[in-house]
């Protein structure tokens, strides 16, 4: 059974820094696709930014040159390192993971159909 866990989330101001984690158990770890995604009060769900087998990644243009996805597959832990961070960056962040997309949805920030998710972790930017 895979099991996501994130934390790191909080409160900060704008301007601000946070790194999420996202500690991964159940499987081998660099075998899979592994996103984050955010969603704020009244929207949907979307990508934020995405990291292949190989550790190439993806962002969405309002996070990118501020977010830095990354993972250790020694810790089975899958990252997000949040800079510059705005008001608008304000959500529950999720990770996922899915061991069998295909090369095209793997390290694609907007692909949602990831298999395992875990419970999210808020973070919360103010002016």
């Amino acid at each position: 059974q895979v099991h996501l866990v994130e934390s790191g989330g909080g409160s900060v101001q704008a301007g601000g820094s946070l790194r999420l984690a996202c500690a991964a158990s159940g499987y081998t770890y660099g075998s899979y696709c592994m996103g984050w995604f955010r969603q704020a009060p009244g929207k949907e769900r979307e990508g934020v930014a995405a990291i292949d087998r190989d550790g190439s990644t993806s962002y969405a243009d309002s996070v990118k040159g501020r977010f830095t996805i990354s993972k250790d597959n020694v810790k089975n832990t899958l990252y997000l390192q949040m800079n510059s961070l705005k008001p608008e960056d304000t959500a529950m962040y999720f990770c996922a993971a899915d061991a069998n997309l295909s090369l095209d949805l793997c390290g694609d920030y907007v692909n949602p159909y990831y298999n395992y998710w875990g419970q999210g972790t808020q973070v919360t930017v103010s002016s």
